[in-house]
Parts: C-alpha cells; structure tokens; sequence
C-alpha cells in the first residue's frame, strides 16, 4: 500500500527534503536520484499505479490532486524549501499547481517545461527554475553525436563545459606551452590519466594522447575544439 501520512515538518526538521509532483518518467527518474542521494522526497501524482510502483522507493509517495490548495496543504506541501513540478502534458494541472507552490512562497521552485509557451507562463507565474528536458537532452545528444565529446554541459551566457579526447597539435606538450587558451579561447579545467581520477590542470601538465580532458569556454569554442582531431 502507498504510504500517505502527513510528512513532517521540512522547513524545521527536514531541510533538504524536496516535493516532486508528477511521477511519468522524468518525475521518477528525479525523485529516485534525490533519494539515491539521502536526500527525502515526497512524490505526489494522481495515478494509483505510478503510486503504487513507488510506495517502497520514495520517502513519502501519495495519491493526490495537486491542484487543490487544501490537499497540498493537508500534506504539508506548503512547508518545504524546495519543490518540483515534473507535470508534463496535462499543462493545466502544471500551471494550476505551480502557481499553488509559488503563492505558498515555496524558496526555489522548479517546473518541467515542453514548450516555449509554457515555460514563458511558468515563467510568468513566478517559478524559479524551468527545465525543457527533452530539448535540453536533445540538444545534449547532438552534441556528442556529432563531434567527439564524451560529455557536454551548456550553460547559460553562451558557455559550456565538454569532456573530450585531446586534439593531435597539444600531445607531448605542456598546457603552458600548447597556448590553447590563446588560440581556442578555452581553458583546461582538467585531465584525467588512465586508470587515474581528474585532477586540475596546470601549466606544467604534459597532455598525453590517452588522456581525457574537461575544457570550459563560449560555447561555439568549446564545440569546435571537440570537432578537431
């Protein structure tokens, strides 16, 4: 049986505790990542099933409308610092219940968006943060698969971070004396030796052809130095 007591008090007791509402597949995947971290989760969505499949998994898990004020009050939703709102096609049931946890001056509030549109009302309404998953995982998996970026981060003001195979022209060199900064305008954060953790680059560091590196700068930079062989 789902469990569907009132959760304690989070902004007191529990301040690294986060609601997730909307348990479809990227609702899930988030709020048993929170809780793979230690970190305690109450999920809430209106499906018996997807409540049911969670019940053992999640700190707390209920059946419930989240677009109600007085239920989300009842379970005390109003009284954490951090809050999710993973609600993807039903966009009514996203707006209603994210306007409902930024009236409740919930600290930082995150929406899924899957539409411009809709993240420009989740906007509007208030909400901290909105994430546009499937473009942002989209837009991801372009990267690596067009170049030959193992891994790739982009971040807001036009830069990024891409962990990558280092180009023929720095092998055997000191970062120092490769002048990748001059000539791509990118710094290496990086360098991992096989076998071995990252560790800080620094200006002594020897590049070797087997060595993978993280390397940070605008974002058009940081994809052509990915592209060069």
């Amino acid at each position: 049986m789902a469990r569907n007591r009132r959760p304690k008090s989070r902004r007191t007791d529990h301040d690294d505790s986060v609601v997730v509402i909307g348990l479809g597949r990227f609702g899930r995947a988030l709020a048993l990542e929170l809780v793979d971290e230690d970190t305690e989760v109450l999920g809430i969505d209106e499906n018996a099933e997807l409540v049911q499949q969670l019940s053992g998994s999640l700190t707390h898990v209920v059946r419930a409308d989240s677009t109600k004020e007085d239920v989300l009050r009842q379970l005390a939703v109003h009284e954490f610092n951090r809050a999710v709102v993973a609600i993807g096609t039903d966009l009514e049931a996203s707006i209603l219940t994210a306007s409902l946890l930024v009236s409740f001056g919930i600290q930082d509030v995150w929406a899924k968006a899957i539409s411009e549109a809709h993240g420009r009302i989740l906007t509007q309404l208030g909400v901290h943060h909105v994430v546009y998953p499937e473009h942002d995982m989209g837009q991801r998996v372009a990267h690596l698969v067009r170049g030959r970026m193992l891994d790739y981060i982009e971040f807001e003001d036009d830069f990024a971070m891409a962990k990558t195979n280092p180009p023929a022209d720095v092998i055997g060199k000191r970062l120092g004396d490769s002048a990748i900064r001059t000539r791509y305008g990118l710094t290496v954060v990086a360098i991992k030796r096989p076998g071995e953790g990252f560790t800080y680059a620094t200006a002594d560091t020897v590049v070797q052809a087997d060595d993978t590196i993280i390397v940070a700068g605008r974002t058009r930079q940081t994809e052509r130095f990915s592209e060069l062989q």
